[in-house]
């Protein structure tokens, strides 16, 4: 069951950067976030409850982390860029 929300979690935080790029609002992110943490929580539980292999596992969170933080560096860039544009 876990790793049902585990995997929904992620594709969850994959789908809402994508979203927070598209419109980005400030409120949004700390939701984003939220979900970030958690699937980093539960995956890392997983790894900790069972025995799997270490390095694949830690792999793909990397590759996780790594396309969440890109998309979300990016939706921060485009959130300041329209903020900017309306305060001029």
């Amino acid at each position: 069951m876990i790793i049902f929300a585990h995997v929904l979690l992620a594709v969850a935080s994959l789908a809402y950067t994508t979203y927070l790029f598209v419109a980005p609002h400030k409120a949004n992110f700390r939701a984003h976030y939220s979900l970030i943490a958690l699937t980093v929580a539960s995956g890392t539980y997983l790894v900790a409850s069972t025995s799997t292999h270490m390095v694949e596992t830690c792999m793909s969170g990397l590759a996780y982390l790594a396309i969440v933080t890109v998309g979300t560096v990016f939706a921060r860039l485009r959130l300041a860029r329209v903020t900017a544009r309306i305060k001029d």
